[in-house]
């Protein structure tokens, strides 16, 4: 098992390389000039050429980014075009708003959307199947800022139920972005808990402990649920990563001052290295979160584990005999 962590674990660092590439690379396709943006279109001739030489601007691409990169390896990730702060002193007071707004919608996708699944699936073809599952659908089809537009609108406008803005410090105002983020995680999870519910009450073995007069909810917690894991599993942790980009969309609409607004925020300005910060630790969240989707799969599938442990006793096997012969 640490062989296959380790791995993963090296994975990650060319992934990190190729984002940085791409974003880099987006970023000097704009045909927007950073420092006509910051400076403003009354800054003189002789400003606009003193910024870009402080800001490295009139270097070749590509030692600009072999220069940021360096910086990057040494845990400088440069300072922001715009405020002149140390960009990761910027990401280090958002990051905690970006979490908690993650960690919130990853918990309800996790307990709506497992527990919603089961119920339908135990509920097959039911008047509460049929109608969950059409308004499944129906949400899973809703773009995720036209959904945060539609909740401000009727549970804080019209009905006046929530506060409007999320505030960390308030659970209440904090009810609609969690909802938000998570609204397309549940719609997922839920059909994908149903299908592989159904998949599992269906065999022989599930008929055999009920045959017994095992209780329902032991045989679904016991046996149903743990065996149909492994889909669910990957599903979660392809949509616990995807809320980090959700983030960038809900903090925008509800003005949470997360990582994914100061981003949005740098961008209209093409503050380069904010962005690139932005980016930088959202896909290291990413690809931690997937990190730890792998292991938990590898934990609950039998297939993989058997497959590294296979290999290690395979080679002591062969060291034993290798001895054996010698003697």
């Amino acid at each position: 098992m640490a062989r296959y962590i380790l791995k993963r674990l090296i994975l990650i660092i060319p992934i990190l390389i190729a984002v940085s590439i791409a974003v880099f690379l987006l970023l000097s396709l704009s045909p927007n000039d950073p420092a006509l943006l910051i400076l403003g279109a009354n800054a003189s001739e002789a400003d606009l050429e003193m910024f870009r030489e402080q800001h490295g601007l009139n270097l070749p691409l590509v030692t600009q980014y072999l220069n940021y990169m360096s910086g990057l390896l040494q845990g400088d990730m440069g300072t922001s075009y715009k405020t002149m702060q140390d960009v990761s002193l910027m990401i280090g007071i958002r990051i905690w708003n970006t979490l908690i707004l993650c960690a919130g919608a990853c918990l309800l996708i996790t307990i709506l959307g497992v527990i919603l699944g089961i119920a339908m699936a135990l509920r097959q073809n039911s008047f509460f199947d049929n109608v969950m599952r059409v308004i499944v659908l129906i949400f899973s089809a809703m773009p995720q800022f036209w959904l945060g537009m539609m909740l401000i609108l009727l549970l804080c406008v019209h009905w006046r139920l929530l506060p409007p803005m999320g505030d960390i410090s308030d659970f209440s105002s904090m009810i609609l972005p969690w909802l938000c983020t998570a609204m397309g995680g549940i719609t997922v999870v839920s059909r994908t808990t149903r299908s592989s519910m159904l998949e599992i009450i269906h065999q022989d073995y599930i008929r055999t402990a009920r045959a017994k007069g095992l209780r329902e909810k032991y045989i679904v917690r016991r046996h149903a649920l743990k065996n149909a894991l492994l889909p669910i599993i990957t599903v979660l942790g392809r949509y616990v990563g995807a809320s980090f980009g959700g983030a960038v969309v809900v903090e925008n609409v509800f003005s949470i001052n997360g990582i994914g607004k100061m981003m949005v925020d740098a961008l209209r300005q093409k503050d380069i290295p904010v962005v690139m910060g932005s980016v930088m630790i959202s896909a290291l969240l990413m690809a931690v979160v997937n990190l730890i989707t792998d292991i938990a799969y590898a934990y609950v599938d039998p297939r993989i584990k058997s497959q590294y442990v296979g290999k290690k006793r395979k080679k002591k096997t062969v060291h034993v005999e290798e001895g054996v012969s010698a003697a």
